[in-house]
Parts: C-alpha cells; structure tokens; sequence
C-alpha cells in the first residue's frame, strides 16, 4: 500500500503528550497506520496526497457502550415518558420479545445500519451488547451476529431477570450454561446492577464468573439512583458506565482505582433524569468516556457529536474534554491503545470535519458536520 500524505489540516486532533492538536498540520499513513505527524511545512514526500482544504481534522470516535442487536420499536414508551411516565428497567422486556422473535437476518441487517449511521457520524470503533435475549440460544445467537461486525462483544444476560425466571435461578443459568455457550463470542462481560435488576451479590457472581471464564468485567452502575455497583466496579477493576447517582465515595472510588466511568448522556436526555456531573468526576482526577448507549429504550442515538454537545452544555465538560472522553477515553474504557489517538503506530481511524475547529461539534449541535471517516 503506497503511504498517503494527508495535508492542508486547518486543526489536527492527536493526542500526542507534546503536540496534543496543531494547526495547518499534517499526518502520514503508511500500512493504514499513522507513521508521521506534524506541521505541514516539514511533512515528507509521499506519492499519494489527500489535501483536505484546511479542515479539522480528529481521532474517530470510539463508541465503548452500545445495545445494537436487538428488534422493535419503542417510541410509544419514549412518548410516555415526555409526558410523565417515569423510565423504569423493566421497559427492556418489551424488546426483549421483539428480538427473540426476529430472524438473524433481521437482526443482523438492524445492526449493519445502525453502525451506517455511526460511522457516517465520525464513529470508528463500537462496542456492542448482548442482553435482549436472556435465554441461551439468544444470547449466544445475539453476540454471534455482533462479532460479526466488531470485536469489541459484550456478554450481557445480566441485562433484567425474564418474566419466566426467578433471579436466583437466572443468575445461575447465566454464570452457567449461557456463560458458557457465550463466552467464546465475547471480550467483555457486564451486568445491569440496579434496583429492579440485578443486585450487589448478584453482580458481584456474574461478573466472577466471567472473569473466571477468561472475560474482562464492566458494569452498569448507579443509573437509576444511589446503589453499590461503582464501589463493586471498582473493586474488580471493572469500567462503570452510567455513573448518574454518585456519592463522595463512589468518586474517589473511581478516582482512586483508575477505572474509566462511562457517561452517557443521551440517556438522561431521553429519560429526563439528572445529567451526571462530568465536572466532579474530572475534578477528582477521574477518566471520563462518553458514549452513545445507542438502544431502542433510553438512548435511540446513534451520534457521538450529539453526546459531546450535551456533554458540554450540560454536564460541565469544556469542549476539548468532551472529545477526548468521546476518542481516548473511550478507548481507555475498551483497553484499546491504538484507535482513539492519531499518535504514530495508532490506526488511521480518523475524521475530517467540515469545520476549522473541533469545537464546532458542541457549538453547532445538530449540523451534519463530518466530511469524511477513513
């Protein structure tokens, strides 16, 4: 493959210790990995020139939590909810029918255009869930169909107990038999450790299960009020995601840990909870990713951009965090070291804006504005 010289970058985001953003920049890519960086006057000859006419140019985005194999519509209960009908977690059986319903055919062509719309977003890596089967043949035909198109698969039967199932003996199917028929389609392992889901000793046996079985552990912790999933995440070295509902010590827990906490703003949005306080979780020296949460029921977005505004609005973040949070720090969240930057050995998952600045993301929320994602 002839290295490629991409030129004429008005703002170039990489995330380099020294030279974290340039201007009137320029990058190489050789072997579809970035092999130089720097000012456009110094960059070398290369046979092939992309000029992209002094636009921003920034990491992809990394989409560390998302639900995309499922089926249904469930806009009949967000409408509800924008005329008071407090979310609940027991929403999630609705799809959970649909999808153990639909063909892997539908599923899989559901998830191909969800990731169309994200990718044509400026998103370059995504992790995706299980959890809208919950019985053994769904969960593993769910994460099948998943690694199909990322290798970033998340086991989670821990997503709500089945209207046909008593917790107890759920959670037993889950750390066995489905555990094991999914495991061997999954990196990750997660549960959803909320009131009306799955508590701190049921949490606590999924995830050791998981671990056991060679998978690496996240959890959904604290979305729906005060509860012991962020201090069980940190005990495991487990990525908390939601992170609504913080106490003081569930801060430093996390800060103290080195855990990454996933926020994931267009659940508040779509649900009207209190947004979670970004600014208090970096203030304490804490990692922070944002990510979509992309699902039918609480979060139906498929854009990082949308996130990054709301982040910025509403959650305390300055621009530049949200976006690190929306690339590195999801990253970080995944355990990945090579996307989410633009630092030389990283992969050439970049965007290009149509926009001087990467700031445009918050300032002008809504506006199509990625050019282009290689």
């Amino acid at each position: 493959m002839t290295p490629m010289l991409v030129t004429n970058i008005g703002e170039l985001v990489t995330w380099d210790d020294e030279q974290p953003i340039l201007d009137d920049a320029a990058f190489v890519v050789d072997g579809g990995r970035i092999a130089w960086f720097g000012r456009r006057t110094e960059a070398p000859d290369a046979d092939a020139v992309r000029d992209v006419g002094g636009a921003a140019v920034i990491p992809g985005f990394v989409d560390s939590h998302t639900h995309l194999v499922f089926a249904g519509d469930r806009s009949a209960e967000f409408e509800a909810r924008m005329t008071g009908q407090p979310y609940a977690a027991g929403g999630i059986r609705t799809t959970v029918a649909a999808t153990r319903a639909a063909t892997d055919e539908q599923l899989a062509a559901n998830v191909a255009r969800h990731l169309s719309e994200m990718r044509a977003q400026g998103t370059t890596t995504v992790e995706i869930k299980s959890g809208y089967g919950l019985t053994v043949h769904d969960e593993a035909r769910s994460l099948a169909i998943a690694r199909e198109f990322t290798e970033q698969t998340t086991f989670l039967g821990a997503h709500v107990v089945p209207a046909e199932s008593e917790i107890a003996d759920y959670v037993e199917l889950v750390t066995g038999e489905m555990l094991e028929r999914c495991a061997p389609y999954a990196r990750w392992i997660d549960v959803f450790c909320e009131d009306g889901a799955f508590g701190a000793d049921e949490s606590r046996a999924v995830l050791e299960a998981g671990i056991a079985a060679g998978l690496l552990p996240r959890i959904h912790a604290n979305q729906l009020g005060p509860g012991p999933g962020v201090q069980l995440a940190a005990e495991l070295g487990a990525p908390a995601d939601h992170c609504t509902y913080l106490s003081d010590a569930d801060v430093s827990a996390i800060a103290d840990s080195g855990i990454v906490a996933g926020l994931l703003p267009g659940v508040e949005f779509s649900t009207r909870q209190p947004y979670p306080d970004a600014r208090r979780l970096l203030d304490a020296g804490a990692a922070v990713a944002l990510a979509t949460d992309c699902n039918p029921g609480s979060s139906f977005t498929s854009s990082m951009a949308f996130c990054i505004a709301v982040a910025v609005r509403d959650m305390g973040m300055s621009p530049r965090e949200a976006l690190w949070s929306a690339t590195a720090g999801g990253a970080a969240s995944l355990r990945l070291d090579d996307v989410g930057h633009l630092r030389v050995g990283a992969k050439a998952d970049f965007t290009v804006l149509n926009a001087p600045s990467y700031v445009h993301l918050a300032y002008r929320p809504g506006v199509p504005l990625v050019a282009a994602t290689s």
